[in-house]
């Protein structure tokens, strides 16, 4: 069995988590302490960071590259398009949410108001919090322009941009900082996505000290 070293909140375990599922591959779950760099850890990935999967007798980091392993080895259901022009695409997405996404509102809303207590680092930065809350709505409306013109994030099919974007969403989400009233197109793209059988284990994430709100595991929402 393939076993996952992750943390619950983490958009980046969460992508890999749903690529796992999506593919029905059986995985072990093991959540990681990674702020308190224990030697083992380190061993596992001396970058200091989550997710690592091992599976194939072998120990992988980084996200996306796990997840483009998992796709080269496991091509069923493909969670990348055939055309290159197409795959280009997805992994730009991927890139955007990951990178620019990531920056700009997931490390200034879900670090500030769950990792820093999580940690023991310290209160949250408000400077921070009120950045990240008005750049999501930015990124939330570019959402809306490329679902205006596709069925899926990256084009007519679903795909890893989907799962990047839903696992950043879904973290944020369940600390209730997602407005799904300013977007009907994003909502709804959303409820299509965390209906999937590969959102159950993460709709189920209870994080002591956090609770989700009600609407986090409701799929009509």
């Amino acid at each position: 069995m393939a076993r996952l070293f992750h943390v619950p909140l983490s958009p980046f375990c969460r992508k890999v988590r749903l690529c796992l599922a999506e593919k029905k591959i059986e995985v072990e779950l093991v959540e990681e302490r990674y702020w308190e760099q224990d030697p083992e850890f380190l061993r596992r990935n001396p970058a200091g960071k989550v997710p690592i999967l091992r599976i194939d007798n072998r120990m992988m980091a980084e996200s996306t590259p796990i997840c483009e392993y998992l796709e080269d080895t496991r091509p069923t259901p493909p969670l990348f398009p055939q055309d290159p022009e197409a795959r280009y695409e997805v992994r730009r997405l991927v890139s955007w949410f990951d990178d620019k996404f990531h920056n700009e509102v997931t490390s200034k809303l879900l670090y500030e108001r769950v990792n820093k207590k999580v940690t023991k680092q310290g209160y949250p930065d408000s400077t921070n919090v009120k950045s990240g809350a008005k750049a999501i709505k930015y990124h939330l409306d570019y959402m809306a322009w490329l679902l205006d013109q596709r069925r899926w994030l990256a084009g007519d099919q679903m795909s890893l941009a989907d799962f990047a974007a839903a696992a950043h969403l879904s973290s944020l989400d369940y600390i209730c900082d997602v407005d799904w009233n300013r977007s009907e197109i994003v909502k709804d793209w959303y409820a299509k996505i965390k209906s999937r059988p590969a959102f159950r284990s993460i709709l189920a994430d209870q994080i002591p000290g956090f609770l989700p709100p009600p609407h986090y595991a409701d799929l009509d929402f």
